[in-house]
């Protein structure tokens, strides 16, 4: 597949990164020649230095023959004329945009971006994304990760074990005989910063973290197991009102579970847009790390603190600033992953990066096959694929233990008529089947030639 990626900053160049490895041609385009070399220096791509939304710098970058644009600029405008240009010039078949401004995400304007007007196939919003992550910590509060997989069938939870999980140096395969009704899988394990797909003799040790694959009426459960009992959420508290902040506090009012919010906000202008925009929720001028602000916002009494600015180093010394006066969990935004290892020492329960979550949609809608959506794991280490088994799927008819799925892949779960199964051994997959697949990065194009991957989808 020929791609054509339009921005090399940091979520460009991870893309690129992917469909590289995977033996795509794709060529990046920037309008700063210093991140196209870094780029083309370091990756198997090639590069082109200009205006992504200039006719004769896509007709160089092989726009003519190109089966996608990936239009992630900066600049929203740029973004959006990328892919007109692409369509009208071009007639390239499949282009995604990304847009940050959220008017031109308003659900009154959803017509703008059919083919008679501006021409985009996929339209990916890094603030909605980052909202809803942040929603998932919310809803799942003793996991460090999670997202939804199946239509909300099966979640993914990460899992920090800790001393008095109730299952350590229990070999995974003695887990699956002492809770044999339990559908979850343990699918993936970071110990000592090394990430790996687990094998049935596998023992689980405190300080490892773990990735699970967990049929939803099995979640609680499985927290359980592993040593975190649920609890309910019913103040949170939301550092920064920016498009994030906003869009989190606006979920948590149409909730139905009832949570109680408060934002901080130091920009007073923010603030007041922010409490225009919230009917329920409480909204305060102020530092989210100003000892004062925090105890106004009673954040002692708070279930969880959400820190969504967009400075990484006030996201974490709010974080701690609330942890430390009382606050249960905190949950920081962090758009540098080398400070994620900060997490640990500094005791922060959770952390969003936004531009993995932007990675994993846009991954979700370039994926060949019947590949229906792609989280990303970790610093794009490995991904979770959900995908439905095709009829000349080299994997359909066979039970799981025929299988030759590559040493860094396992099926965490199976839907068929609406049924989660926990895949085991003699599980026989059939077609139709829709599969939960854990793979490491450099395993991802043996599991997609399994599940019978061909561009001839598009």
């Amino acid at each position: 597949m020929k791609v054509i990626i339009c921005g090399a900053g940091q979520v460009g160049w991870q893309i690129a990164r992917h469909l590289a490895s995977e033996q795509n041609d794709v060529t990046v385009v920037d309008n700063n020649p210093e991140l196209v070399r870094r780029a083309t220096d370091t990756l198997d791509v090639q590069g082109i230095a200009g205006f992504a939304s200039y006719p004769d710098v896509l007709d160089r970058a092989g726009a003519r023959d190109a089966d996608m644009v990936i239009a992630a600029t900066y600049s929203d405008e740029v973004n959006m004329v990328t892919c007109q240009v692409a369509h009208s010039v071009f007639g390239v078949t499949r282009k995604i945009a990304r847009l940050r401004a959220q008017s031109y995400l308003e659900a009154i304007y959803r017509d703008l971006y059919k083919r008679d007007h501006m021409p985009i196939d996929v339209v990916i919003s890094p603030e909605r994304e980052v909202a809803e992550a942040a929603l998932q910590r919310i809803y799942a509060p003793s996991t460090f990760d999670t997202e939804s997989f199946l239509d909300g069938k099966v979640r993914l939870l990460g899992i920090q074990l800790d001393e008095d999980c109730p299952v350590l140096d229990t070999p995974l395969r003695q887990l699956t005989d002492l809770f044999s009704t339990l559908r979850a899988v343990v699918v993936g394990v970071r110990r000592e910063e090394r990430l790996f797909a687990p094998e049935a003799g596998d023992q689980l040790f405190a300080g490892d973290q773990i990735y699970v694959t967990a049929y939803r009426g099995d979640v609680e459960r499985t927290l359980s197991i592993f040593g975190k009992p649920g609890r309910k959420q019913e103040r949170v508290v939301i550092v920064g009102a920016g498009n994030v902040g906003l869009a989190v506090a606006k979920a948590l009012e149409k909730s139905e579970t009832r949570i109680r919010a408060r934002v901080i906000e130091q920009n007073r202008a923010r603030a007041e847009l922010a409490a225009d925009a919230l009917e329920r929720t409480i909204v305060l001028n102020g530092d989210g790390m100003d000892a004062e602000v925090l105890a106004e916002a009673s954040i002692d009494r708070a279930d969880a603190v959400i820190c969504v600015t967009d400075d990484d180093k006030v996201n974490l010394l709010a974080a701690v600033r609330a942890k430390t006066a009382g606050c249960k969990m905190t949950i920081a935004l962090i758009n540098d992953p080398t400070m994620a290892s900060l997490m640990s020492p500094l005791d922060i329960d959770a952390y969003i990066n936004p531009r993995a979550t932007t990675v994993s949609s846009i991954l979700r809608h370039i994926r060949h096959g019947r590949v229906r959506g792609v989280y990303s794991i970790g610093d794009a280490e490995a991904e979770i694929i959900e995908a439905q088994v095709l009829s000349t799927s080299p994997i359909s008819g066979k039970a799981v233990r025929e299988i030759d799925f590559p040493e860094g892949a396992l099926l965490g779960a199976i839907l068929r008529d609406e049924e989660v199964i926990k895949p085991q051994g003699g599980t026989r997959i059939h077609e139709g089947d829709y599969v939960v697949i854990f793979a490491m990065a450099a395993d991802v194009p043996e599991v997609e030639r399994l599940l019978q991957v061909s561009i001839d989808f598009f």
